[in-house]
């Protein structure tokens, strides 16, 4: 029982936090950053959340430091948005799977394209 709680707990923070992620005025956080994972402690008290953006790893990075900065403004508007006993720390992570995937869709078209060449 205690496994959905903390599921149900942490897909709604990784809502609340891509809204107010939007909602931050720091120049440094990318406004093509995405949440990929948002993992919860098993006693709520640790979130880590692992980020990353369109533009590339350099950018996933500053907008990480940014949001360590940002952190406990953050957890105050988790807070208040979802109402909870005890509001879990928030700690960033940059993640380079959307840019990997980039990378791979890439890889996978030009195979395509030189399949096609090769039937005509």
């Amino acid at each position: 029982m205690a496994g959905f709680k903390i599921n149900r707990v942490a897909s709604d923070i990784k809502i609340a936090l891509a809204d107010l992620l939007r909602e931050v005025k720091d120049p440094r956080i990318s406004k093509l950053l995405s949440i990929v994972k948002l993992d919860v402690s098993g006693d709520m008290s640790y979130a880590t959340v692992y980020v990353s953006a369109i533009e590339g790893s350099e950018k996933t990075k500053e907008s990480v430091k940014a949001l360590k900065g940002a952190s406990g403004y953050l957890r105050r508007e988790l807070g208040s948005k979802l109402k909870l006993r005890k509001v879990p720390e928030l700690r960033f992570v940059a993640d380079d799977s959307i840019q990997i995937s980039a990378n791979i869709s890439k890889i996978v078209s030009g195979f395509e394209k030189n399949e096609e060449n090769k039937d005509e």
